[in-house]
């Protein structure tokens, strides 16, 4: 694998950790600026937004310029982001720094997906994403703990500044590593490139991303209350927990990379059944600290190796626009975030206990499978009538020839 790739998951990495450290640093900016846990609660909804809008738009503005200019620009709009955001002097100033940082991540993940790609062999594609993207699983056992930890000792400001550092440090491996390139992509235009996501397949991929990964959000978002009230685990322990999830989303990411290279529908209908089947025994492995441990560990897993596939089939169904379709996967990614926690919720909210969110999740992944099952069935249906195209073109031009004679 090109060494290029360790400056994407450098890049990745800096982007997982300031995605995730704000819920360990709730309750020091409240208290900080002021204002209640719920409230503070908005700046990770702010960065979220922030995805959904940059992913699809920053990829599209930046269809005709130079994948490594691009990669290089939106690290520096990251750096911009988290420094105003460890400058910010109020609630409202924290609130615009944190939708600017999540301008550039899912762009950065969409662009950085074509890359990864482009310089491996075509039997390593899958791989090479997969590795781009331990960065970001690499983060939830190393980088939030650490920055969460740096928060609570130094402030939580340093640890925006830190991150900072990390995008700085990602930039100079993407000038020094990313080979130059001449165009992102055909100089089709910002209409081309939406052409490219209009068809069917495309918003399949999309759908399966948002229901799989809407799976894994609405247990992990309650994780903390399952793992204390049902598993007895004291708060305190949570965050060594929080890192064997990390543990096993890097270990799932790579085995899911690795399997899809050989097949990549399998490997996502493995990975989706997977995670059907780690949810539905949660209520069960909740109920002492041991299978706890191992429940969340196999979470992250099953949902991670999910990952690098759902990204590359993505790409494949809009090959005319692979930046874009990636881009928007990640879009995808953050609306399974909002969506899965607001379900999960909302089996919560109805009484149903403490590891009903789990059981939400099995619905999101059942409709996940089912999403998946039904591009399976459209992939098929429209394959023989495009071999039947391919053969009448190639009789076309002998029949022409014929007659010309």
């Amino acid at each position: 694998m090109p060494l290029a790739l360790l400056a994407l998951a450098v890049g990745a990495f800096g982007i997982g950790t300031t995605e995730f450290v704000m819920m360990g640093l709730l309750p020091d900016v409240a208290d900080d600026l002021n204002i209640s846990i719920p409230g503070a609660g908005h700046l990770v909804s702010a960065y979220a937004l922030g995805v959904v809008i940059g992913a699809p738009l920053l990829a599209a503005v930046t269809a005709r310029m130079s994948r490594r200019t691009v990669l290089i620009g939106l690290m520096g709009l990251f750096v911009v982001g988290n420094a105003l955001s460890a400058l910010a002097p109020d609630n409202g100033w924290l609130l615009a720094a944190r939708f600017l940082s999540g301008l550039p991540h899912g762009a950065f993940f969409g662009v950085g997906a074509v890359v990864a790609m482009n310089m491996v062999a075509p039997e390593r594609k899958a791989r090479s994403v997969s590795l781009m993207f331990l960065g970001l699983t690499v983060a939830n056992v190393l980088g939030v703990p650490a920055a969460t930890l740096m928060g609570q000792n130094l402030g939580w400001r340093a640890t925006f500044l830190g991150v900072s550092a990390i995008g700085l440090a990602a930039i100079a491996a993407l000038a020094l590593l990313i080979p130059h390139d001449h165009e992102h992509t055909t100089a089709q235009g910002l209409r081309g490139e939406l052409a490219a996501l209009r068809s069917l397949p495309v918003w399949l991929s999309l759908g399966t991303t948002v229901a799989g990964f809407g799976a894994l959000f609405a247990a992990y978002s309650y994780i903390t209350p399952m793992l204390t009230d049902a598993a007895g685990y004291a708060g305190a322990s949570v965050t060594l927990l929080l890192a064997l999830f990390g543990v096993g989303a890097t270990a799932g990411n790579l085995l899911g990379g690795r399997l899809a290279d050989h097949s990549l529908r399998g490997t996502l209908f493995g990975g989706l059944t997977a995670l059907v089947a780690v949810l539905a025994l949660f209520p069960l492995l909740m109920r002492t600290e041991l299978t706890a441990a191992v429940a969340v560990t196999l979470l992250g897993m099953a949902a991670f190796a999910t990952g690098s596939p759902l990204q590359l089939m993505v790409m494949e169904k809009a090959s005319a626009a692979p930046s874009l379709a990636s881009s928007a996967n990640q879009a995808a990614f953050n609306l399974a975030n909002a969506g899965g926690a607001w379900i999960g919720g909302l089996a919560l909210a109805a009484g149903f206990g403490v590891t009903s969110p789990a059981l939400a999740g099995v619905a999101l992944a059942v409709l996940g499978l089912a999403v998946a099952s039904l591009a399976y069935a459209v992939d098929r249906r429209r394959a023989p009538a495009a071999g039947r195209e391919r053969i009448v073109a190639s009789h076309v031009p002998q029949e022409a020839e014929a007659v010309h004679n």
